[in-house]
């Protein structure tokens, strides 16, 4: 079985442009994790959501939140479809006829991969195009600078933590220190 970090590194590098497209994995945004986000060099983005079985895709749907200002709990799906939603398109990368199509939600692309685990190929099959969500640039809705700072963040802690795997490290990790004043 593929593991899905070799999943989604078979789908960017086959259908991501590195030159035109910011591509994050595992992003962390709003309070759920995008597997794949995509924000294009217009500032349209698109998350694609990998589910490997039944039971996590069903899952997603009973996913909710709470507001933290408002104290409003609401679904995932609900803020998608609605358009209430930071990206503009969604969609779920799912194994071959693993779901039917005609019961994702139609805001919803659908992606469907086979994987040959003889000769380790996997191809991705358009199933849907998904639905634009609202006009809205990714930008717009989100602070650019921030967004910069988190992912150089991220890229920093990520590699002290390599570092650290393979070497002791002779001084105190950086994120474990309080903030000066």
């Amino acid at each position: 079985m593929i593991k899905i970090e070799e999943l989604v590194h078979a789908y960017i590098h086959s259908h991501c442009d590195f030159e035109k497209e910011l591509v994050l994995t595992n992003y962390f945004q709003a309070d759920w994790e995008a597997d794949i986000l995509i924000v294009d060099a217009g500032g349209m983005s698109h998350e694609i959501e990998i589910k490997f079985s039944k039971s996590d895709f069903k899952n997603d749907f009973k996913k909710s939140y709470l507001n933290k200002d408002t104290g409003e709990k609401f679904l995932k799906h609900d803020k998608i479809s609605c358009g209430d939603y930071a990206c503009n398109a969604f969609s779920f990368l799912l194994p071959m006829g693993m779901v039917d199509a005609n019961l994702i939600p139609e805001h919803c692309g659908i992606i469907e991969f086979y994987h040959n685990a003889d000769t380790w190929e996997t191809e991705f099959y358009l199933i849907r195009e998904p639905k634009k969500l609202h006009e809205d640039s990714y930008w717009k809705l989100n602070d650019k600078d921030l967004f910069i700072r988190k992912m150089a963040l991220n890229l920093l802690q990520r590699k002290m933590e390599i570092k650290g795997k393979h070497e002791e490290l002779i001084f105190k990790n950086p994120f474990d220190i309080k903030k000066i004043k």
